[in-house]
């Protein structure tokens, strides 16, 4: 017979509505008393569990989570919007011109997460 987890351990559930597997982990909690808690989800039991370890290992080592539909085109211009403030209006004007013609034309349409340093020398 398999031990019973500890409480917090998290858990793996069929979800009806969205018809995937759920995995969830408890972290703790944050700052505010909020529970931190990650989850991943897939087809299959495995494909969460995995899921699940992919987001944990990224939590662990300190990247922030974007969503799935997170491009460079709009990591770029969050950070030309909200990154540049307190620059000289010729740098924000540089960089504005560099990331319109040279960043988003060959790199816009991927996705944050699956964006690699090879794409990025390309």
């Amino acid at each position: 017979m398999t031990k019973r987890r500890s409480r917090g351990d998290g858990g793996l559930h069929w979800d009806d509505k969205r018809q995937r597997w759920i995995a969830t982990a408890s972290l703790g909690y944050d700052p505010s008393g909020k529970r931190i808690v990650k989850r991943g989800s897939g087809k299959t039991k495995t494909e969460a569990k995995n899921k699940l370890k992919e987001v944990l290992r990224d939590y662990e080592d300190g990247l922030a989570i974007a969503p799935a539909d997170y491009t460079v085109e709009r990591a770029v211009n969050d950070w030309l919007a909200y990154g540049l403030n307190g620059r000289d209006p010729a740098t924000v004007k540089t960089c504005t011109i560099l990331c319109r013609t040279h960043i988003i034309p060959g790199l816009g349409a991927r996705k944050l997460r699956d964006l690699s340093a090879e794409d990025v020398d390309k």
